[in-house]
C-alpha cells in the first residue's frame, strides 16, 4: 500500500505543474540550459566542469545552476520542466521516465557505486542487529537509490523486512547525519559523501554499496528528449565537457576533491536550510577536503555504462512494485555521443 501511495504521489508531485520548456527561450547567443545536480560529490565532473569554465568554453549557455538534497527532489524538479539537464541517479530518472511519463533520456553515465550503510559501533555490530526493535535506521524515501540498496540488503542478509521497516525513519541524508549525532538513529543507508562524513565522525562503515550490488550504476547524464531531438550538438558538448571532466577527475582526485569541497560548501547553506528545521545545527555538519578525497575513493568515476545492469535496475523496481511495469532500457538509453 505505502509504495502505490508513493508512486501517486510522485506523479501527482510532478504533473502539477506545466513541464514544457518554452520556446522563447531561444536566444541568438544560443541555447539557454537549465541545469541540475544532486549535493553529493555524485556530480563531481558538473562541479569540475562549472568551476573550470568547460561548458563554458564549449559554448554551452547554463543560465541556472541548481542543487538538490536528493535525487528524488531533483527529479520532481526536471518534470516540473525547471530542469532540462541533471546530474542524479539512476533509480529516481527511471522512475521519472516510467511513472511521470516524462520524455527524459541517459546520455552518459557519472560514476559506479557510491553509497554506504554507516552504523554505531556501540549498537550494531552485525548486519543481523538491524533486525533489533531498539535499533532505529534512517533512509530516504521510498524510490531513492539507496531505498532500493536496502531492499538489496534485506535480501541478500535474508533479513526481516517487517522488523526492518517497523524501525525506518524516511529523511534526508543530512538530518541523517545530524540525528545519528544526537543519538537518534543508531544506522543510516546514505549517499556518498555523507557515509564517510559518517565514518569520519567515529561511526562504522558496515557495507559498501560494491559490497550489496557489484556493478551498480550510481549516477547518470539525463537529458529531456526534446532538447536531445531539437539541439543534438548542444547535449553532445554536454557529454564531451563530461567525458572530460571524468577524465580530468581520475587524473587528478586530490585537486578534485578540494574543488568539490569548495563547491559543496558554497551551497550547503541555502541548501541544508531547507533541510534542518534548526539552522543552528547545521554547524555539526563540515565539508573537508580529506574527508572529500576519500569519499571520492569509494567511486568509480566512469561515463560508461552498462546496459544489462541498467536492465537489471528497472526489473528490480517493478519487483519492488516502484514502477508498474518494466521496459527496455534502451527505451531511456542514448549513448550514441560516448567516445565518439
Amino acid at each position: 500500500m505505502m509504495k502505490k501511495i508513493f508512486i501517486i504521489v510522485f506523479i501527482g508531485l510532478i504533473f502539477g505543474s506545466n513541464f514544457m520548456i518554452s520556446n522563447c527561450m531561444i536566444k541568438d547567443r544560443g541555447i539557454p540550459i537549465k541545469m541540475a545536480v544532486e549535493f553529493t560529490d555524485h556530480a563531481a565532473c558538473a562541479y569540475i566542469s562549472q568551476e573550470k569554465d568547460w561548458f563554458k568554453e564549449a559554448g554551452l549557455d547554463i543560465i541556472s545552476y541548481e542543487s538538490y538534497a536528493t535525487g528524488m527532489a531533483l527529479a520532481s524538479a526536471m518534470g516540473r520542466g525547471d530542469i532540462q539537464v541533471s546530474y542524479m541517479c539512476l533509480v529516481p530518472a527511471i522512475i521519472l521516465y516510467a511513472n511521470a511519463k516524462i520524455p527524459i533520456r541517459i546520455v552518459a553515465g557519472t560514476h559506479k557505486y557510491g553509497y554506504g550503510l554507516v552504523v554505531n559501533p556501540d549498537k550494531v555490530k552485525t548486519i543481523n542487529d538491524l533486525e533489533k526493535s531498539e535499533i532505529q535506521m534512517g533512509c530516504v524515501r521510498e524510490g531513492g537509490a539507496v531505498d532500493v540498496l536496502l531492499h538489496k540488503i534485506i535480501e541478500e542478509y535474508d533479513l526481516n523486512e517487517d522488523d526492518i521497516v517497523a524501525n525506518l525513519n524516511r529523511m534526508s541524508p543530512p538530518k541523517q547525519i545530524l540525528a545519528m549525532q544526537v543519538d537518534k538513529l543508531d544506522a543510516v543507508l546514505v549517499p556518498e559523501q555523507w557515509a564517510t562524513m559518517a565514518e569520519e565522525l567515529g561511526f562504522n562503515m558496515l557495507l559498501t554499496s560494491q559490497d550489496i550490488w557489484p556493478g551498480m550504476q550510481g549516477s547518470v547524464l539525463v537529458i529531456k528528449a526534446e532538447l536531445l531531438d531539437n539541439h543534438p550538438d548542444i547535449v553532445k558538448k554536454i557529454v564531451k565537457v563530461t567525458e572530460k571532466s571524468t577524465d580530468w577527475i581520475n587524473h587528478n582526485l586530490k585537486e578534485a576533491a578540494e574543488i568539490v569541497t569548495r563547491q559543496l560548501y558554497a551551497d550547503h547553506e541555502a541548501i541544508l536550510s531547507t533541510e534542518i528545521e534548526n539552522n543552528l545545527t547545521m554547524n555539526k555538519i563540515e565539508f573537508t577536503k580529506d574527508t572529500l578525497f576519500k569519499s571520492m575513493h569509494r567511486l568509480e568515476y566512469t561515463t560508461d555504462i552498462d546496459i544489462v545492469m541498467v536492465q537489471d535496475t528497472i526489473n528490480y523496481l517493478e519487483k519492488l512494485g516502484y514502477i508498474q511495469k518494466a521496459f527496455k532500457a534502451e527505451e531511456i538509453l542514448d549513448l550514441r555521443f560516448l567516445k565518439e
